[in-house]
C-alpha cells in the first residue's frame, strides 16, 4: 500500500480526521458526569461557607453574603443542569456557547470568592 493510500480513509487532508469523522464515544458523557461533580462541589462549598459563617451568630453583613453565596450557587446550578441537559440529548451536542462558558466561569470564582470571604 503506497503512503496515499494509508491516508485515504483517515478523514481530511493530511490523514487528519475531520469534524464529521470524529466519533465522540464515551467524551459526552464523560463531561456531563464531570459537570455534575463540579456542581456537587459547589454545593458542599456553599454549604460549608454557610455553616461557617453562621456558627457563630448572624450578623446582617454575614445574611447579606450567605444570600449571595446561594444565589450564586443557583446560578452555577441552572448553567450546569443545562449543559447536562444538553449533553444528554445527542451523541453529538454542540459546543458550550461562550456565553454560557463565562457565566460558569464568573458564577464559580464568585462562589469560591464569597465562600473564601465567609470562612476567613
Amino acid at each position: 500500500m503506497s503512503r496515499g493510500e494509508a491516508g485515504a480513509g483517515a478523514g481530511g487532508a493530511h490523514g487528519r480526521p475531520t469534524a464529521a469523522d470524529r466519533d465522540p464515544g464515551l467524551q459526552p458523557e464523560r463531561t456531563r458526569l464531570a459537570w455534575r461533580r463540579t456542581t456537587l462541589a459547589g454545593t458542599v462549598a456553599a454549604v460549608l461557607a454557610v455553616r461557617a459563617a453562621l456558627h457563630g451568630g448572624a450578623s446582617p453583613g454575614t445574611v447579606v453574603a450567605c444570600a449571595v453565596c446561594c444565589a450564586l450557587w443557583v446560578a452555577f446550578l441552572l448553567v450546569a443542569q443545562r449543559r447536562i441537559v444538553a449533553l444528554a440529548r445527542s451523541a453529538r451536542p454542540a459546543p458550550l456557547p461562550a456565553r454560557q462558558a463565562t457565566a460558569a466561569v464568573l458564577c464559580a470564582v464568585a462562589l469560591a470568592v464569597c465562600a473564601a470571604a465567609l470562612v476567613v
